[in-house]
This record gives C-alpha cells, structure tokens and sequence, in this order.
C-alpha cells in the first residue's frame, strides 16, 4: 500500500496573484470597519499636527528669536558695511522707558524708535528684556502651544495603535478560527499531502506575520502618503522655488525603491518555504527520533537539517544584503536633498528674499519628507513578508475539502440499515487503484470480517466507510442514499472506530474516555467503565478519571490505550463498531479483558472487523477475502474453508 498518497511540494506563485491577495486579506477587516475609520481619522490628525511643528518653529525664529524688523540706514564710515537697525514700539510704556534711560543708544524719528543691532549688546540683561517683552510673551505662548501639539501627538497615536492592534488582534483570531476549521474538516488524503509542520507553520508562523500588515500598514500608510503630500505642499506655499529644487532627487528614489520591490519579493517567498521546510525537518526529526537513534541516523539526519538550516540561512542574507544597500541609499539621497536646500536656502537667506525660520522649518520639513519614503519602504518589506505568508494560507483555504459538500446534503432517516458497496473502486494517486469494483452489502446486526495479506486493501475499505477518503469510482450508499450526500460528521456519528493504535489526547482519562458524549451522570460513566471492562485500569491510578496523561498516550501500554478505545466508543453509543484488529499488539492477559469488552461493544450492533488474526474472523457472520484490491471471495468460516480458496490458504498458513 502506498502511504504517500501524492505528497506535494508548495507552489512558487507569481506576482499577478499579489493585488487579488490583497483584496482578499483586506476582507477580513470588513467587521471592523469602524475601528479602521476612527484610526485613519487618527492618522490624518496625527499627520496635520507633526506638519505643525516645523511651522511653529519657524514662526518662533522669524516673530520672536530673530528681531521682527530690521532695516539699513547708509555706511558706516569706518566698516564700510550697512548697518542694521531693530525698530521698537515707543507707544509701549514698557519699551518707551528703556528708550528713556539709554537715549543715546535709540535713533527716534517719527513716532518710532530704532536701535542698531550692535547696540543691543549695550543693553544690561534686564533693559534687554523689558525691550523685548512681546518677544519672550510670544515665545511663551508658542511654547504651550508647541508643547500642547506633542501631548496631542502622543495621546492620539496612543488610541490609534491601541484601536489598530484591537483590530488587527481580532482580524487574526478570526483567520486563525477560519483556516483552523478549514483544515479540521479536510479529509484524510489532504493530511497524508501535507507534512503536520507545514500546516501548524501556516496557522501560527504565517498569520502572525499577517499582524503587522493590520496593524501598521493599513493606517500607516495613509499616514505616509498624507506626510508626503502635506510636506510637498507646505514646501510649495512656503518657497515653491526651493521646493522645486529641493524634488530633484526624488526620481531617484521611486526607481530606487522601485528596484528594491522587486529583488525583495521572491526572497521573502523562499523565506516562508525554507521556514516551513525547518519546522518539517523538526517534527519528522522528534516523531522519529526512535528509528533514527536505533539505525544510527543522527550524523545524516543532522546534516540533512543543517543544509536546510543554511538555505535558510542564505535567504536571510540575501534579504539583509538588499536592505543594506536600500536603506543607505535612501539616506544618502535625503542628505543630498538637505544639501540643496541649505546652499540654495542659505543665498535666499543672504539676500534677504527667505527667513532664517523659513530656512529652519525646510531643512526639518526635508529631513521628514524622506522619512515616510523610508517607513513605506519598510512597510513594503511587511507588505511581502505577509504576501509571502498570505499565498500559503490562502492556498490551504481554497483547497475544496471534497467529502460531497457541493452536492445537495440527505440526512439518514431512520437507524442504519444497510451499507452496500456499488463497483467501488479507490485509488490514492491516480492511476494506482488500491481498490477495484468492490460490490459489498453489509446488513444491520451483523458481522462482517475483512481478511487478506498485508496491502490487499482492507484498511483502505474502512477508511470508505467512514468517509475518510471518497469513492474514485462507483457508489457508497447508506440506506440507499449516495454517500457524497450525507454529511461526514452525521454519518460517523453513527459509527465508532477503533484503530490498532488509537490516539489519545493530553488531557485526563475523563476527557479521552468520554470524548465525544456529552451530558453523561455518573451512573452512565460507571456503566460505561464497567462493560468497557476499563473500572479495573481507572481504579489502579490514584486520581482515577482525574489522572492526566500525555500526548498519544506515551506513558500508558498498548493495552490500556486499547481499552480506552473502547470505552470511548461505548461513550458514543453507536449503531456500527468498527475494529482494525484491536487485539493486535496487547498481551495475554490484557487480551483477556479486550476482548470481553470488544464482545460488549458489539452486542447488538453492526460490527465490521478487519482481521489480521484469521481465528478473529471465524465467528463473524460473513468474511470477506480482499486480494490486491479485488474481492476475490465471500461467506462464512465454514464455506470458504470448503472451498478451498485464498481465505483456506491463508488459514492455513496462520495455523501451521
């Protein structure tokens, strides 16, 4: 029998897939609407206020630091340089007394009053603060209001990154809850295709990554792209010369970043497959970590992780190595833009045709005009980190889960009375039939025993019944409704399994043994435990139902596990048992109490046993012969013993 079952490698998606990506994650905020609003609301007053402060700056240089009027009045003699003059207010009493006490410093003409800009030095500490007074008023003022901006800043980005984390928080628990029922009700076949480690790397590793996209750059881009246009803008009002001059390196940087978009996509894709490849690699590696121990296969096995580890390792390097050239290349371009502005500003400051504020406030507005370029350039880096991830969960989302869903669902009216096997015929890989125009009735009440040699397909027929896998062809019907029609989960709930190996879960004996009832008094869990013969082994641990136990069941025998199995299927009380050989891998005298349990179980049901042990099949009512996938013979013990077919050979062997 082959167990690979058509084991696939992840799909290497193209760069057309990225915007229907896009349109499909951004789906998911549409419960959170108005969270979304009131941040991009946030962002925009936010980006309004951080525009403020240059400005402020500059009107605290031009109105308050920098005198507000000068003005030349000829040579001087000796320097044969212009002499500045601050003009005052002689109206105010404040000023008109300093003018007063130093009259031989102040020049009075016309109702005003002017000083020589050198002369100020003359003035003592005092008479130079009374005679500008407005000046420090003003710088006050402006001050509490600069100060009253950056509270506002930080309590407003407070509430938005708290409303966007609420968002995105939520945003990803609903992915999560979505792709984790997703992949609970694929069928079978989809879990022999792909490794446990790929699956548990999309539903943590891949939508953590999808966290920052929520939670920064639906926002934050509005807030770059509202910074870069209210930059432009104010650079324009304020000198659009300047302004102008000051762009020039901006082609630059879009076929920079351009350039770095396109480099950075395909590693961050790589990335993702080599970080699922690891966490494969580490669970194959713990699961059996017995064989590779007992044959000796740690150095190979190790090497083997050590050469994915480096791929991944390069990956990374190759992402780093292109961040490293981006990122000095962009500061590089911003510092170049700054330099224009302070040669080119620095003559209009000169000449008197710009401020110093006016200066002051374009180097700052430069300096942050380059800043978003940066952060939307980092934002693009988690913009394809999260693709990377997004294209694998949504890969796994629109994997159909088969099991009929598209068809038109029939509920089963009634107990189950017949399942009849209609020329079924399964195969796992196409081409490859495991099994072939099977035709089967199984009658309520009775027994059926599937027999034959190892990968003559009797686990295979199980697995049909309990809808792990569909029919390739042909029809499965459960009182006469095709089983493409009933739901997976209304059929097994008819049915129990009990495997040769079965699996616990970690938890405590209670929630293993009554697994799937619910609503049970204790009276119903005492019946159960005694006719599972299972008393005896809860009764052994010192906290009975309370004892924990670890995952599968390490710490228990095969045995116990066994029983356990039992009892949970005696929780469900099904109309149809079925056994994969339960007794096959216990001992004597746990085999005992088995099989007393086995026989409880099916008391009064439809039991379907695949038998290893032919002395199992002796009492069933029917047994059924498989070879090579072919039902190759049908009837009781007695019968096929006469006939002296395949099941008399088989016998026979298994009895010498």
């Amino acid at each position: 029998m082959r167990f690979d079952y058509g084991y696939e490698e992840e799909k290497r998606l193209g760069k057309s897939y990225d915007w229907k990506l896009l349109r499909r994650m951004f789906s998911y905020t549409t419960p959170h609407r108005a969270k979304l609003a009131l941040s991009v609301v946030l962002v925009v007053a936010i980006t309004l206020l951080e525009l403020s402060v240059p400005y402020i700056t500059k009107e605290i240089i031009d109105r308050h630091i920098v005198p507000r009027e000068r003005i030349s009045d000829g040579r001087d003699a000796a320097a044969k340089k212009p002499v500045q003059r601050l003009r005052v207010d002689i109206n105010d009493p404040v000023v008109a007394k300093v003018v007063r006490q130093r009259p031989e410093l102040f020049r009075v003409e016309d109702g005003s009053a002017t000083i020589g800009l050198k002369d100020l030095t003359h003035l003592d500490r005092s008479s130079l603060s009374r005679l500008r007074h407005e000046d420090f008023s003003g710088l006050l003022r402006i001050a509490l209001l600069f100060l009253a901006v950056v509270v506002s800043i930080f309590g407003f980005t407070f509430a938005q990154n708290l409303i966007m984390e609420l968002a995105g928080h939520r945003i990803m628990h609903d992915l999560r809850v979505t792709l984790y029922g997703h992949i609970q009700n694929m069928p079978l076949g989809f879990f022999n295709r792909n490794p446990v480690a790929r699956l548990v790397t999309r539903v943590t590793n891949d939508i953590q990554n999808m966290h920052e996209l929520f939670t920064s750059i639906i926002s934050m881009v509005f807030k770059d792209m509202f910074l870069l246009v209210g930059i432009a803008v104010v650079l324009v009002a304020m000198d659009w010369r300047l302004a102008l001059l000051s762009f020039v390196v901006t082609p630059a940087v879009v076929a920079t970043t351009f350039g770095f978009s396109r480099r950075v996509r395909d590693v961050f894709r790589e990335l993702r497959i080599k970080v699922a490849e690891i966490n494969t690699r580490f669970s194959e590696t713990i699961a059996g970590i017995k064989v590779i121990q007992t044959f000796g296969r740690e150095k190979e096995n190790f090497d083997a992780f050590r050469q994915t580890n480096h791929e991944n390792y390069l990956m990374g390097m190759r992402q780093i190595n292109i961040f490293a050239v981006f990122m000095p290349v962009i500061e590089m371009l911003g510092v170049t833009a700054i330099a224009i502005v302070i040669y080119y500003g620095g003559g209009h400051v000169l000449d008197r045709t710009v401020s110093i504020g006016a200066l002051a406030a374009f180097i700052v507005y430069m300096r942050m005009f380059f800043r978003p370029i940066r952060d939307l350039a980092e934002k693009y880096n988690i913009l394809q980190n999260a693709l990377a991830s997004a294209e694998r969960i949504f890969l796994l989302l629109d994997t159909a889960p088969g099991n009929g869903a598209d068809l038109q669902r029939s509920p089963i009216k009634g107990p189950l009375d017949r399942i009849r096997f209609d020329s079924v015929s399964l195969a796992y890989t196409p081409g490859e039939p495991v099994l072939k125009n099977i035709d089967l009735t199984i009658d309520a009440g009775k027994t059926i025993a599937v027999v034959g040699a190892t990968g003559s397909g009797k686990t295979s027929l199980v697995n049909l019944m309990v809808r792990f896998y569909d029919p390739t062809a042909g029809r499965l019907l459960f009182n006469g409704i095709d089983g493409l029609r009933i739901a997976p989960e209304a059929l097994r709930r008819r049915i129990a399994l009990v495997m040769q190996d079965p699996f616990l879960f970690t938890g405590t004996l209670k929630d293993n043994i009554f697994f799937a009832a619910n609503g049970l008094t204790d009276e119903q869990q005492a019946t159960i435990l005694e006719t599972s013969r299972c008393k005896e082994l809860v009764d052994r641990f010192p906290d009975g139902l309370d004892t924990r136990i670890t995952e599968g069941g390490a710490s228990l025998s095969s045995g116990e596990r066994q029983l356990i199995s039992v009892a949970r299927a005696f929780s469900m009380d099904p109309e149809m048992i079925i056994l994969d050989e339960a007794t096959s891998y216990v001992d004597s005298h746990t085999e005992v109490h088995l099989q007393q349990a086995i026989a409880n179980l099916m008391r009064g049901r439809t039991c379907v046993v695949v038998a290893h042990r032919l002395t199992t099949a002796r009492s069933a009512d029917r047994i059924v012969v498989l070879n090579k996938g072919v039902m190759v013979e049908s009837g009781s013990h007695s019968d096929l013993m006469e006939k002296r077919g395949t099941y008399y050979r088989l016998y026979r062997l298994q009895d010498d």
